[in-house]
């Protein structure tokens, strides 16, 4: 058996890659739908898309603002949680959507226990996603990703992605194509609302929550700014070359192209990479080495600042003052 083939396939394979189009706008044209019926999001695209209408679970104050979780239905037979969290501050709120990676789920972004939501937590690695937005003023909505915390399978609330996202390929469908289209739906509810600002309604997220971001900057016109962070690297470099959860994986992804093949369709929006320098899974070096395709790709687009590459000093977590510190600037 044959192990990392991939490496014995050149990076021209990738038939989308940038490089191969003459400008940005016939690249976008070719390579969007393309990566679309790649994460089986065209079939979601073609769903009955009923209104959302969410369930109040329960909602409170806190020091920094009020907390409300809801459930709403994204498609038949599928339930998702939120946390609207919003600022003590006269709408309409500047918003971020908060994605946790493989975890417990999305309780971490609100820093308490997911058997007990009145009871806090310490939240190690600035992965209190929430509570980092209110302290700034920004809005949050925290989603539950499929196959983690409450949409997880195992009774403690772990990440259970292998198997549905196995049966999901089948069908035409990917896990990652699945958390995309749970966002969307997301961002249909967020637009019945009166107090979002949807000129600043950003995606944010670590790990697989920052692969999601990735994704949905790249196939969501309605995200206007994303934060992915330790998910940027190069596929070949990162979940071709070590164990990653299969929820990761796309097939035909290398075909199409690389990383910045999937970020540079959000160009010309505003991005930050954000990165551990000693993140080993996924590692800085091939992380550099894309995003300076990434920025040729927003140089094309016309938006050549838009791009940031913050990085932190350690591991694989999020690095909340490199992050904010980029972003903010685009989001005020």
């Amino acid at each position: 058996m044959r192990m990392n083939g991939f490496k014995e396939v050149p990076e021209a394979v990738g038939k989308f890659a940038f490089e191969n189009y003459p400008d940005y706008p016939s690249w976008r044209a070719a390579a969007l739908p393309e990566l679309k019926r790649l994460l089986g999001f065209d079939r979601l695209e073609r769903l009955e898309r009923k209104p959302v209408v969410p369930e109040s679970l329960w909602k409170r104050r806190t020091p920094l603002g009020t907390i409300e979780k809801l459930r709403f239905s994204p498609e038949e037979g599928e339930e998702a949680c939120i946390y609207i969290c919003l600022p003590d501050l006269p709408p309409p709120y500047k918003t971020f959507i908060c994605l946790q990676g493989h975890s417990t789920g999305m309780h971490n972004s609100i820093a308490v226990e997911w058997q007990d939501e009145t009871v806090p937590k310490a939240i190690e690695g600035d992965r209190d996603f929430a509570i980092g937005c209110l302290k700034r003023g920004i809005a949050a909505v925290c989603l539950e990703q499929r196959y983690m915390g409450e949409r997880s399978s195992d009774p403690e609330h772990h990440p259970a992605c292998l198997l549905p996202t196995l049966q999901n390929l089948m069908i035409g469908r990917t896990a990652i194509g699945d958390r995309v289209y749970d966002v969307d739906r997301l961002i249909d509810y967020l637009y019945t609302r009166g107090d979002i600002d949807r000129t600043r309604l950003g995606v944010m997220g670590n790990s697989g929550g920052g692969t999601t971001g990735m994704f949905a900057g790249a196939v969501l016109d309605r995200i206007t700014h994303v934060i992915a962070s330790c998910s940027f690297s190069s596929f070949r470099g990162s979940i071709g070359s070590m164990f990653h959860c299969a929820c990761n994986y796309v097939p035909g992804l290398l075909e199409y192209g690389e990383s910045a093949d999937v970020v540079g369709l959000t160009a010309p929006k505003p991005v930050v990479i954000v990165n551990g320098d000693a993140d080993e899974i996924f590692p800085l070096d091939e992380a550099d080495r894309q995003f300076r395709r990434l920025e040729a790709v927003y140089r094309a687009a016309g938006a050549a600042g838009n791009c940031v590459h913050a990085v932190g000093g350690g591991g694989h977590r999020f690095y909340a003052a490199e992050a904010w510190s980029a972003m903010l600037p685009f989001f005020q």
